[in-house]
Parts: C-alpha cells; structure tokens; sequence
C-alpha cells in the first residue's frame, strides 16, 4: 500500500513562518505536521510499503533528506513528484505519476487527524469524515446506509453534517488516475477553474464503485497562525506530547510545556501552553501561550500567545509577537 501526500503548497496563510519552509515541515510540539500524519496512518493501517510526496518545484534536497528520514523511521520508501503549477488537488495526486496503482491512502498535509481505531477498508473507496456542526462551511458525503451516494460541496440545506477531511483510500490507484485523466483531458474543472478530487471520485461513484466512510475522532487544522497555535495548545494536553527533553534551571514551568532536545531554559517561567523548540534559549522571560521554534533566542521578555521563528532573537519585549526566521526584536538584539 502506497500513501500519497500532496504539500505542494507555499504556506501563504502561514507567512512569515513558511517563507523558507513548507508548511507541512513545521513543528507541532517538537514533530513536524508531516511526520505526525506518516505516524497517524502507520499505526493505524501498518502495512505502507512506499510514501509519495507531492513537492513544490522550487523545495530543495533539504526537504527530501527530512521526508526520507522521517519514513526511514518508519520503515517505509520515500519518493517524490512535483506539482509545478496549482492546479488542483486532483492534478496534484495525478503528480504521482505511475505510483498511482494499487491500493493507495491520499492524505492532504494541511490538517493533523486522531482516530481511535483502525479504519474498515473494504470498498473500492473510502472517504475519511467528521461530524460537523455547520455543514454549509465544508464539503459533505451523503450516504445510504453505509455506503456514500453523493458528495455535496457546501451544502445551503442541512443535506449531511459528515464532512470530508481530506483522507482517501482507494483499492485501485490506477482507476483514480484514469478518471483524474478524464478531467484533465477535457478541462472538467471545479472551484477555481481547478481539477479538483472530488469530481474524479464522483465519476467513480457514478461507474458503480463502492464507497464508504471511515472517522477521525480529532481534526486540527494547522493552516493559518491563529489555527496553529490552537492546534499547539491542544496536542499539548494530549498524553505524552507535555514533555522536558532540554535544560532546565532555577526556572518554574507551569504545565502542559514542551521543552525540545537542546533547549534551555533559565531564570524563567514557562507555561502553561508553551512549545520550546530544540536548540532555543529562553533566560529571564516568561513565555506562555507561545511556540518558539528551533534555535530561537527569548532574553528578558513576556510573550504570551506569540509564535518565533527558527532563530530568531527577542530581548526586551512584552506582548504578542509574530516574528518569522532569523528575525530580530528589542534594542539590543
């Protein structure tokens, strides 16, 4: 089984933090986004043999160096397609080229997933979803028993409240690219003049393929500052995620923190809700609210509800900061 994972995008809501990297490779308390998702799908489902990631054509070695080792972990091949141009999230699967064949798990990088049992895979198709309370803000699936009959974008009526979270699996990925095909060859376009999946999965729905649903019981989207640092807050006080992997001295931390490998923290207070990057320094502040990325430095300053940049340096400041990489704040910085 192969999981295809499209993050061909920049990022742009997510600026200044995704100017230099994907937004799929920013840290969620202490793993990245993508990783976490090869994590999620890895121990629910257990038998990937080959991860394909979907890149931006301007991502460099860098960023398939971190892919590979974050499925070397996992004992799975990496490999990799470029989307040049977006054109849609039915022409970004297409990117994958012949890797599209067999059974297949499509996941969309811009969201992390719970699921609190392994998903029931027996259909041609199967379509991830969520309870949601106001339907009309996503696209929803329409079913018959178990078996979905329609997908309906935005529905205005109340048609369904089973919203589609951006998960996919197919027993035949060669069938998926072929209607994906279709669309392309005959400019069968969606929102945005843009080739988008849903249509392709409709036409196989159409040609009498089987779908079902399977459930996430958590949906955190991470595409937006505001919706990240909700979603930082909220894996924090999962079990496990609150940890010390740093240096901690004559300082209180107030749970649930992050501390990452390499950080320290001194003459401080730390918490609640905060996530220190490994390699950051934080000395005489108080930081709560906040996410601090790797190799960033905090002196004497009060952040709350802030996110800092890969070494970045703060000295001499209080309040709400958003600062991206390599940036600096305070007089003596």
């Amino acid at each position: 089984m192969k999981l295809i994972v499209p993050m061909a995008g920049r990022g742009t809501r997510l600026r200044p933090h995704t100017h230099v990297t994907p937004k799929p490779l920013l840290p969620v308390v202490g793993r990245t986004m993508v990783e976490r998702i090869v994590e999620t799908f890895a121990t629910a489902i257990g038998d990937f043999e080959e991860a394909v990631f979907i890149l931006g054509p301007d991502f460099g070695d860098d960023v398939r160096d971190q892919l590979t080792a974050i499925c070397d972990r996992f004992g799975i091949a990496a490999s990799f397609g470029v989307q040049d141009r977006a054109l849609g999230t039915a022409h970004a699967i297409a990117q994958a080229g012949d890797k599209l064949d067999g059974e297949c798990v499509l996941v969309f990088a811009d969201t992390l997933f719970r699921m609190d049992a392994a998903p029931d895979l027996d259909a041609d198709a199967v379509v991830w979803v969520m309870e949601v309370e106001d339907p009309s803000r996503f696209g929803v699936v329409v079913k018959d028993g178990e078996r979905i009959t329609d997908f309906v974008e935005k529905p205005d009526t109340p048609i369904s409240n089973e919203a589609i979270v951006g998960i996919y699996y197919v027993k035949e990925g060669e069938r998926l690219g072929r209607e994906i095909a279709y669309l392309m060859d005959n400019h069968v376009t969606g929102k945005g003049d843009e080739y988008q999946l849903t249509d392709a999965l409709d036409r196989m729905l159409k040609d009498g393929a089987t779908f079902k649903t399977a459930r996430v019981t958590e949906w955190l989207d991470c595409g937006t500052i505001p919706a990240i640092k909700d979603t930082s807050k909220i894996v924090l006080g999962h079990d496990g995620e609150a940890r010390n992997e740093g240096t901690v001295e004559n300082s209180q931390i107030i749970e649930p923190v992050f501390i990452g490998e390499g950080a320290v923290i001194k003459d401080s207070v730390v918490g609640p809700y905060a996530a220190v990057h490994g390699g950051a320094t934080v000395t005489e502040s108080a930081v709560r609210n906040t996410i601090v990325f790797g190799d960033a430095t905090i002196e004497g300053s009060a952040l709350d509800g802030s996110m800092v940049g890969h070494s970045a340096d703060v000295r001499g400041f209080a309040g709400t900061l958003n600062i991206g990489d390599h940036a600096t704040v305070g007089p003596e910085a």
